[in-house]
């Protein structure tokens, strides 16, 4: 890896807009948490036998490893036999599904570990079941969004009616599917600790946030791919090379036949993936490992880099669809819903509303399920 003091790195952290050419709405998110509402999609429901006890919860002012760790705490247990589908933000009224193994505690009953939960936790327990196996991340379809934007820069009809122009297009082109500032720090500052830790400048002995650091460095590169995909005016298409996914199935395979492979991108049952850097990933060829090649080599890293610092790497869906987004006034704002798929970031929707700047939205809560 070429030498390079993150001190003097320049990190590219400005995204393009797909709807670029309309102003945005302005405003300010999370007066209260009762304005940023999340709640898991599941991909299964537990079956009511097993080892593991499954709670469905909903917290706020807390993050998710908070309660995972209070829940261990609870129950006398290591922290890692707490298992839970994706990361919920602290400042956003959240709901999820814990999962304890109680295999080795003693007489716990499903009822009264409910009601032990929520009078040591200031949580509201919904259900508690039992299910075989533990919850890991990645064990979700995703999250669906309830999210109030207050103070918009124009009159809140106005407002409405310039979200609905951008939704519409939204609903067209699909959005690059970017992770949130939330996951890069503030001016990247998670990315910039990342590229120390990756050229071996940094030391840590904290496995999680060495980890989480680590994958930061993964996102923005990601996103700088996504964002050249828009810039080049290729993001509307898929080009030679191109590890595209189904997305009915999940199935991915190349392009290898750019005509034939465009009208189904265009009727939206494929999407273009993006790089998530390591040597595990399915390596493109064509016009996109070219592209993703020229990605690579500007951030100073190498795939062998990445093999060092245990990252594997794998693809990202490249085009969200988000055909249920909807808008609509209230007193106090404007109300913005929507699902998103798990790994997806409810910052990638309202920064295309909204327009302000990413700064802003580096607190909102996102699925950190990857």
């Amino acid at each position: 890896m070429q030498e390079n003091n993150t001190h003097e790195r320049q990190l590219k952290l400005s995204l393009p807009y797909i709807s670029a050419n309309l102003p945005g709405i302005g405003g300010q998110l999370r007066s209260t948490p009762d304005h940023f509402v999340v709640e898991e999609v599941p991909i299964y429901d537990p079956i009511g036998e097993g080892q593991h006890l499954y709670i469905n919860l909903t917290k706020q002012e807390a993050t998710t490893r908070d309660v995972q760790k209070k829940l261990a705490a609870i129950f006398k247990l290591p922290t890692g036999d707490v298992g839970f589908a994706g990361m919920k933000d602290k400042y956003a009224r959240t709901t999820q599904t814990f999962s304890i193994n109680i295999a080795h505690v003693d007489s716990v009953l499903v009822e009264e570990a409910a009601a032990h939960i929520e009078a040591a936790l200031p949580v509201t327990v919904h259900w508690a079941k039992l299910h075989r196996n533990k919850l890991k991340v990645g064990h979700l379809l995703g999250n669906r969004f309830s999210i109030r934007v207050v103070e918009p820069s124009l009159p809140i009809d106005e407002a409405v009616e310039r979200a609905h122009t951008i939704v519409e297009m939204i609903r067209q082109r699909g959005l690059p599917n970017y992770y949130g500032p939330q996951r890069l720090g503030r001016q990247g500052s998670n990315v910039l600790r990342g590229f120390e830790l990756i050229s071996g400048q940094l030391k840590m002995k904290d496995r999680w946030l060495r980890d989480l650091l680590r994958a930061s460095v993964q996102s923005y590169l990601c996103n700088r791919y996504l964002a050249e995909r828009v810039e080049r005016n290729i993001y509307d298409q898929v080009i030679l090379g191109d590890v595209a996914k189904k997305y009915d199935t999940g199935g991915l395979f190349e392009v290898e036949d750019v005509v034939a492979e465009q009208p189904r991108y265009e009727r939206k049952e494929i999407s273009f993936t993006a790089p998530i850097y390591g040597p595990k990933m399915w390596i493109t060829t064509g016009d996109a490992g070219a592209l993703e090649e020229s990605v690579l080599a500007e951030s100073g890293l190498t795939l062998e880099d990445m093999h060092k610092a245990h990252l594997t790497g794998t693809r990202r869906l490249g085009r969200l669809i988000i055909d249920d987004l909807q808008v609509e006034a209230h007193e106090n704002g404007i109300d913005v819903r929507f699902f998103l798929p798990k790994g997806a970031f409810a910052t990638t929707v309202l920064r295309e509303i909204m327009k302000v700047d990413d700064n802003a939205l580096a607190s909102v809560p996102a699925d950190d399920s990857d």
